[in-house]
């Protein structure tokens, strides 16, 4: 858990990026530096709570994976860099997470260190995969519905989709019919999945929009990046005692993947030129 961060990287990268479909699960992690662990006031729970759990294992099934393995505590990949560290209560849901703060700078900078190489490392990757053409990013998130306890009612699901597609950074004139494959692709696999009468609620920019990660590939390929935010509500998990539902995450990356061949169907249609599938 905690103490892993000084035998783990920081982030991975896996499977195979020579195709134009790549899955990222930045706020998968939950593991600190000793020196951000030593500081650290917050209840694990807590912290656990407002991570992603299980976002690394949604994107399993897709070849062209970036897992974090630190949490966002430590630094959140996806926020641009100046608030990419917790300092203060107000920068992270008026939690104190902290022994002191704000956070020693020395600390913040070594955290930011770590932002540095994800995007470095990120960039050279998505540099050679735009070489060859329009790309699509699988930003993969998760959300808590159940804010006011564990027994209380969930949120509102009229604002809140099971599945909330952000594309609020995208051109969706040029790029719409990727998202709408995403979309339908998504919807119709987990119909196929558990049967008619499981509609899952997939709807575009409800709850969320993108944030940090889907900014800065679509301001760093404005005429090849694609990136679908993909924020998945927690009902696969109890979100107060953090036990996830093992085959509700298996059924959500399997109906990930299904949308895999589909949208590059789309994205080929748009570009027209032939896509590795």
């Amino acid at each position: 858990m905690t103490d892993q961060a000084e035998h783990t990287p920081a982030f991975s990268v896996l499977g195979d990026l020579g195709g134009q479909l790549v899955a990222t699960a930045v706020h998968a992690g939950h593991d600190l530096r000793p020196e951000v662990a030593q500081e650290m006031v917050l209840d694990e729970e807590v912290r656990l709570r407002e991570e992603d759990p299980c976002t690394d294992r949604f994107i399993a099934h897709l070849p062209a994976r970036v897992v974090a393995h630190r949490s966002r505590f430590e630094v959140d990949l996806n926020r641009v860099r100046e608030e990419a560290v917790y300092r203060e209560p107000d920068d992270c849901w008026g939690l104190e997470v902290w022994r002191e703060h704000p956070l020693d700078d020395a600390i913040a900078q070594r955290s930011l260190e770590v932002y540095d190489d994800f995007y470095s490392t990120l960039a050279t990757h998505l540099d050679e995969i735009s070489a060859r053409g329009p790309f699509v990013v699988y930003d993969v998130h998760s959300y808590n519905h159940r804010r006011d306890g564990s027994g209380a009612p969930p949120a509102d699901p009229d604002d809140n989709p099971e599945v909330n597609v952000g594309t609020g950074s995208l051109d969706r004139e040029r790029w719409g019919r990727v998202v709408d494959a995403f979309i339908d692709s998504f919807s119709t696999s987990w119909t196929t999945i558990h049967g008619p009468r499981e509609q899952r609620d997939v709807r575009e920019n409800v709850k969320f929009v993108g944030r940090g990660l889907a900014q800065w590939v679509h301001s760093r390929y404005p005429d090849t990046g694609i990136v679908l935010a993909i924020e998945m509500k927690k009902t696969y998990m109890d979100e107060w005692s953090g036990r996830p539902d093992d085959e509700a995450v298996s059924r959500i990356a399997a109906a990930l993947a299904d949308t895999y061949e589909p949208v590059l169907a789309a994205l080929d249609r748009i570009t027209g030129r032939g896509t590795e599938l």
